[in-house]
């Protein structure tokens, strides 16, 4: 078996500082049904995380709220003291049950939760926080005035916000450099293909969530499979290659409890799409969304 390694995605430099390699590991996935308690089988779990920094991946993305407090403290328990890995988190939703998301973005609850997030994670500061939702029953000035002054205060290094327009994060630069976006985006979800391409114009890491996602386009006769049966590789790895290949500030994040599935995840940054493959899988998943719109998990 060849040697896969998520250095083959390419590098980017959070914040113009803080290089990670591009393709990452979302860790929603490593808690249970409805991303809410312990996961089913918290060996494997751990040996997933374990397995991270030998498959190369160096950026890991968590929420206070996966859980919640369970990612984190794994992440903690598998890969801590974190040599050469930066977990980035997340704050701003509280849960009251499975796949129940609530948004709070009161400046002391955010506070609050960095602090939490600090203790759970065992840093003294954290590499990248992102708010995880603008919370509409508060000020938005007031929830990014809240992050600036964490900033400040040394409790985290870099900023960003989640499923944000881009007349948002204008809004939030007022306050703070936002170095990174996290909103849904994959082959077939085009929803935010703007706030991406505002990204990339002003040099901020775009994190998609959901970036496997193929559907239909994944049924046989399909661009997606015959480009998938041409190079050995399932739809999903072909349409996370077709993210990479999108744009160089993207950050994508496949997440998962299992050893097995995060390297076929991996394996993808070896497949190799010309120019009029990633043009034929733009046009297909453009007519996709166009014909289908959005469909959306419960949450990132």
């Amino acid at each position: 078996m060849p040697t896969i390694n998520a250095s083959l995605s390419g590098q980017f430099k959070i914040g113009g500082d803080l290089e990670v390699n591009r393709l990452g590991f979302g860790a929603m996935r490593i808690t249970g049904p409805g991303i809410w308690g312990e996961p089913a089988d918290e060996a494997e779990a751990i040996r997933t995380l374990q397995r991270l920094p030998e498959l190369g991946i160096n950026f890991i993305d968590t929420a206070d709220s996966y859980g919640p407090d369970v990612s984190e403290r794994l992440i903690k328990q598998a890969l801590h003291p974190y040599k050469g890995i930066t977990v980035a988190t997340k704050g701003g939703l509280v849960r009251t049950g499975p796949n129940l998301w609530h948004p709070v973005g009161r400046p002391e609850y955010l506070l609050q939760e960095v602090h939490m997030s600090l203790r759970l994670l065992g840093v003294e500061q954290i590499d990248l926080w992102q708010l995880h939702r603008i919370d509409p029953a508060v000020p938005r000035d007031e929830q990014f005035g809240a992050i600036a002054s964490m900033l400040d205060a040394g409790l985290i290094r870099h900023a960003g916000l989640s499923e944000v327009t881009a007349e948002e994060i204008e809004a939030a630069k007022r306050f703070f450099p936002v170095a990174t976006v996290q909103n849904r985006f994959n082959l077939i979800d085009r929803a935010h293909e703007d706030v991406l391409n505002y990204a990339e114009q002003q040099g901020i890491g775009f994190i998609p969530w959901f970036p496997l996602a193929a559907g239909d386009l994944a049924r046989p006769g399909t661009v997606l499979d015959k480009i998938a049966k041409q190079k050995n590789a399932s739809p999903s790895q072909v349409a996370l290659a077709w993210v990479l290949k999108r744009s160089p500030v993207m950050l994508p994040i496949p997440g998962t409890s299992k050893v097995a599935h995060l390297e076929d995840n991996v394996r993808a940054v070896a497949i190799e799409l010309s120019d009029d493959e990633f043009a034929a899988l733009d046009k297909e998943g453009h007519d996709a969304f166009a014909a289908s719109g959005p469909r959306l998990p419960p949450s990132d």
